[in-house]
């Protein structure tokens, strides 16, 4: 592999790679976000990104573009050319038989059974590869997909919406809407960003939501791609804990198509006794007891793994979302506060153990702060 030495054009022509890959953004899980540019004399003959699992990957759509005009051009793209046979063939092989001569790639597989080998195919031919380009623009892309590969666990993202005062509901659970209509536009886009929603029984009773992308409310986002049908949008898969299989399967979510995983301590009959299919998207996983009657979320994530979901969006109340805080599971926590006073008797943002030391609680680094509408969302990492 060489050593890169990067010119101005060359970050150019990547920024747009990086630009097309999140064309894929709200369509191409499981699979990664990637874009691609093919560039012969200083000029793009070919462009194109990867939309959707089972369809061409960018360098496949960027070359049915440029066709003969490949030869001898430089590729840009944002992951390293795929070196297996999957749903599609390698891209690796596509680019040689194109005959490009350079390929520069912004970062390296994250798979480990694959890093590396893409490129080794294409320097073994001949070509002169170059990587590290906008390395960390591409690895945001790709976070999710980033993590699942390396530690075989999704992206977690816990959302909550609270007044001024840190209160998510009034004493008798009312709740609709703390937030106003613009912060719940702003949900839809970051659902539509997910593989998977979870939420708890408990909300689902309470709330009754939907707990779907709502594209009416979506297109209106303005940082939605307008080219997007609905038909085009990946429904985010939705994922509720049950643990005691109190839902009565007729709440509003289960007449709204999509799939959707419930998570219990033991198996339920109806589900297995459905004949007439009215609930056939709804399958149903068993998972160890955390030891006080509830869901081992560790457990959990780990048959998480075989759904193949990058990125994972909390929308729960405050003791699951402050389970998977206290235990370390949060990589991304956004906050839409409302500038609304609800009181001391009202409900508490997250419950969380009672810590006597400051050096105990938890601490997350702050990524953004913006103004949606009369709410405020806070986007904060953890350290």
């Amino acid at each position: 592999m060489n050593t890169p030495l990067f010119s101005d054009r060359d970050t150019h022509y990547m920024a747009r790679a990086i630009t097309l890959a999140k064309k894929g953004r709200f369509t191409s899980s499981p699979n990664p976000n990637v874009g691609c540019v093919i560039v012969a004399d200083s000029v793009i003959v070919g462009e194109g990104f990867h939309q959707k699992a089972g369809l061409g990957h960018a360098e496949v759509n960027a070359l049915a573009v440029a066709k003969e005009k490949a030869a001898n051009a430089t590729c840009y793209v944002t992951l390293e050319p795929c070196s297996h046979f999957g749903r599609t063939p390698p891209c690796a092989m596509a680019l040689i038989k194109a005959g490009v001569k350079r390929v520069v790639v912004a970062m390296v597989d994250p798979n480990p059974k694959v890093a590396g080998r893409g490129i080794k195919i294409l320097e073994e031919a001949g070509i002169q590869v170059d990587v590290g380009l906008l390395e960390k623009q591409a690895e945001a892309l790709n976070s999710g997909f980033i993590k699942r590969m390396q530690v075989k666990l999704p992206r977690i993202t816990v959302k909550l919406a609270s007044s001024l005062d840190g209160k998510t509901a009034l004493k008798n659970g009312q709740s609709q809407w703390i937030t106003g209509p613009e912060a719940r536009r702003d949900v839809q886009y970051f659902r539509a960003l997910h593989s998977a929603v979870l939420s708890g029984s408990g909300t689902v009773i309470a709330d009754n939501p939907s707990l779907n992308v709502r594209y009416q409310e979506l297109k209106e986002h303005p940082d939605f791609d307008l080219n997007l049908q609905a038909s085009d949008i990946r429904q985010p898969m939705r994922i509720i804990l049950d643990s005691h299989n109190k839902l009565t399967l007729k709440e509003k979510l289960f007449s709204l198509a999509g799939r959707i995983l419930l998570v219990s301590l033991a198996p339920r009959h109806d589900l297995q006794e459905n004949k007439d299919k009215t609930i056939a998207h709804v399958e149903q996983i068993i998972c160890a007891d955390d030891g006080d009657g509830r869901i081992n979320l560790k457990n959990l994530l780990t048959q998480l793994n075989d759904y193949e979901i990058n990125d994972l969006w909390v929308e729960a109340g405050a003791t699951l979302a402050g389970e998977f805080f206290n235990q370390q599971l949060v990589d991304q926590f956004i906050l839409y506060q409302a500038a609304k006073l609800m009181g001391d008797q009202a409900r508490n943002l997250v419950n969380l153990p009672d810590y006597s030391k400051m050096d105990d609680v938890v601490q997350l680094k702050l990524q953004d702060v913006a103004l949606i509408g009369n709410d405020i969302r806070i986007i904060s990492n953890r350290e």
